[in-house]
């Protein structure tokens, strides 16, 4: 990971890229295409970077066609010459303005007829590629192909992972009373910001544990300032690029947990052991619910999700609880080298009061494996500062 880290810019191997282009093809033969057309569209969309390496920033339109070169019409002007630097074994040009005009012309030019299309696009843009092509929308199959991670997209998920943990650390480590939700979160992303990561989400809650206001942390922080005798409620998420843990956590500020915070995270960390305890290769959708009843037995519920799969997106499957559940349960059954995320966010039947624990996970052949390093518990802020390094040695 050392070596990753230390790329100008870190790519995957010709292998890798290989493997992603064979599972492509194979789409293609499925629904008998002749291209496909991957797309970021307005910031949204992470196709193009798992086939190109490319980060699609405003709009990047990738042209596939197996044994062909790809093109790649990219905005805007300025962000060409990164793109050219990035992208893997593609043609990069200007989408000058106009970037589905251009690649609706470079479709035709390669003789495009009925063409696959991975991504967001903007209606009017649609409506542009199908008064030329027959369109067939393939983002179910594209998200098929990124449950089961690779062994390199496990080691990208390992960093993302450690610099999620290396942010709690540096949330717990630092929060003190006068502090607001905002301060935290600027906590947060020092921690990795300067080695490489970026943000994928830190959610941050803080409520007094003797008259609890929230159970769930917000998206988006506020000014509330932290107090003795409250708890910090937290899911963070750093990028390795295209690539992040998730690390969700609970700690009090100035005092120890209360009997109800104390009985809630108990719960939690039960449904954690028992969720995991069932996790393997084969495990169904149903021993997933039913290892979680611990928290209804206790008289608690919900109210995130218990698990989703994560790693390139949020993805299937998601699952709730008894209690709350998350719609019908997927047909599905769990794969080795799936990448899940089990959260129980345990709260009271009135949502006044919640915690956070959890982490993601690696499904394995017989069990399972966390990808994190950041120690479990009910945790309580330090007095005075202190310091506990969760990236790998070198990573700092």
């Amino acid at each position: 990971m050392i070596a990753l880290a230390e790329q100008e810019y870190p790519r995957f191997s010709d292998r890798e890229y290989s493997r992603r282009h064979g599972a492509l093809a194979l789409v293609m033969q499925k629904h008998e295409l002749d291209h496909l057309l991957i797309v970021t569209d307005q910031r949204t969309g992470n196709a193009p970077q798992w086939v190109t390496g490319w980060p699609g920033t405003v709009e990047a339109f990738v042209v596939f066609r197996p044994g062909e070169q790809m093109t790649m019409h990219v905005e805007w002007y300025n962000h060409l010459p990164l793109a050219r630097r990035i992208a893997q074994d593609v043609e990069v040009r200007w989408g000058e303005h106009r970037g589905i005009a251009l690649t609706v012309d470079e479709l035709h030019r390669r003789g495009a007829k009925r063409v696959g299309l991975i991504g967001p696009l903007a209606s009017r843009k649609l409506r542009e590629l199908e008064t030329r092509f027959e369109v067939v929308s393939l983002d179910a199959d594209y998200v098929g192909l990124r449950l089961v991670k690779s062994e390199e997209e496990i080691e990208w998920l390992r960093l993302g992972a450690a610099m999620s943990d290396a942010g709690w650390n540096a949330l717990l480590q630092g929060t003190r009373p006068g502090l607001t939700e905002r301060d935290l979160a600027n906590l947060v992303e020092r921690a990795y910001v300067g080695q490489g990561g970026t943000t994928l989400i830190h959610y941050i809650g803080v409520t007094s544990m003797a008259e609890p206001h929230l159970c769930v942390p917000p998206q988006h922080a506020s000014s509330r300032k932290v107090q003795k005798g409250d708890v910090v409620l937290c899911e963070l998420s750093a990028y390795w690029w295209d690539y992040a843990g998730q690390v969700l956590r609970s700690f009090t500020v100035g005092a120890d947990p209360t009997p109800l915070y104390r009985s809630l995270h108990d719960t939690a960390e039960a449904a954690f052991d028992a969720v995991t305890g069932v996790i393997r290769h084969g495990t169904t959708m149903e021993e997933i619910v039913a290892a979680a009843l611990v928290i209804e037995e206790r008289g608690f519920t919900i109210y995130d999700d218990l698990v989703h799969g994560f790693g390139g997106g949020y993805l299937p499957p998601i699952l709730g609880s008894r209690s709350r559940p998350a719609g019908p349960l997927p047909a599905m059954t769990l794969e080795e080298n799936m990448t899940l995320v089990v959260q129980p966010n345990v709260v009271t039947p009135d949502h006044r009061a919640g915690v956070q624990v959890g982490e993601l996970v690696r499904v394995t052949r017989q069990g399972f494996e966390s990808l994190h390093s950041a120690p479990r518990g009910f945790f309580r802020a330090p007095e005075h500062s202190a310091r506990l390094d969760f990236l790998p040695d070198g990573v700092v």
